[in-house]
């Protein structure tokens, strides 16, 4: 019985017969003899693969991480020997081996995911899906378990990373905490820094009293300084005139003792005399009287009646100018 195959472009298809390949390639068309014929279909477009972990970290956290694997068949030959991709006249296939492919696949996945997760924390973890997707893909890139299999992975990508509910719960509570903590430390900044503008307007406003009280100080100074050559130089002028006044005074004595030189060995007796010339008899007499005082040890008795001097009085009286 003839039957006719008619594949696909991203299918590979393998025509044995007989025990040997008549025919294989992509996108092919042909008849065949059914009886004697096997019909090996590879589809070769890319199959996007999901998976997911749950497993240990670094600081013994548990985690479950899912991702998907992005993959497709580069060698067609190598995964017909290793898994059995023959189809029924009815286009099934005749085994479930493809689908142990994906198995494969999410076992290598699961493994080399396991690897990555164990060398880091818990934190890293949930916050390093790049990382983690770029190391596993580096791997996955590298493994015989892949390779062998003709099969070549394009991307790898981790989509959800959670922790158990309970350490959940404490990472949320700690991240609420450190929120309210940093919360509080911008208030307290907030308020420090308002603090600090406040002693800086003080610091200004004293700073410019004292700018003040310093002018009024210089100008105190300036007039201080101004009164002190003031009075220096009232000062100044009256020892000026003090030593003029003692110039003048000496002067006057110089001049009056000069004046008076010719005279000043001269008896007070005869300067009396001299002085008494034309003078009041009144002082004449009292002279006279004066002389009669100093000699009275020379007198043996001197009687002076009041009639005698009433009557020298009276002619003194009598003598002065009219």
């Amino acid at each position: 019985m003839f039957e006719y195959e008619k594949a696909a472009p991203t299918t590979y298809v393998m025509h044995f017969s007989g025990g040997k390949i008549r025919r294989q390639g992509a996108g092919l068309a042909f008849w065949y003899w059914s009886p004697s014929a096997t019909i090996v279909e590879i589809p070769l477009a890319s199959v996007a693969l999901p998976f997911a972990f749950t497993g240990a970290t670094h600081d013994f956290q548990s985690a479950t991480l899912q991702g998907q694997l992005t993959y497709r068949v580069t060698d067609p030959g190598k995964l017909a020997q290793l898994l059995d991709f023959s189809i029924r006249p009815s286009g099934n296939y005749r085994t479930d081996d493809p689908l142990k492919l994906r198995e494969r696949l999410t076992q290598a996945a699961q493994i080399h995911l396991r690897a990555v997760v164990q060398q880091m924390d818990l934190r890293d973890v949930l916050i390093g899906s790049t990382r983690i997707a770029g190391e596993m893909l580096t791997r996955m890139r590298a493994s015989d378990a892949v390779t062998i299999l003709g099969i070549e992975i394009l991307d790898v990508s981790l989509l959800d990373a959670k922790p158990s509910p309970e350490t959940a719960r404490a990472l949320e509570a700690e991240a609420r905490e450190a929120l309210l903590r940093r919360a509080d430390e911008a208030i307290y900044a907030r308020r420090q820094a308002a603090v600090e503008e406040e002693r800086k307007i003080k610091e200004t406003e004293l700073n410019t009293q004292i700018a003040v009280e310093l002018k009024n100080r210089q100008i105190r100074e300036t007039k201080m300084a101004a009164d002190i050559s003031v009075e220096e130089q009232r000062a100044s002028l009256i020892a000026k005139r003090a030593d003029n006044e003692k110039i003048d005074a000496d002067s006057k004595a110089y001049a009056l003792d000069a004046s008076l030189r010719t005279v000043r060995d001269i008896d007070w007796k005869t300067l009396t005399a001299l002085s008494t010339t034309g003078a009041d008899p009144r002082l004449t007499i009292a002279l006279a009287f004066r002389e009669l005082a100093e000699n009275a040890k020379k007198i043996g008795q001197l009687n002076i009646t009041p009639d005698l001097l009433e009557g020298l009085l009276a002619g003194a009286s009598a003598t002065e100018p009219a």
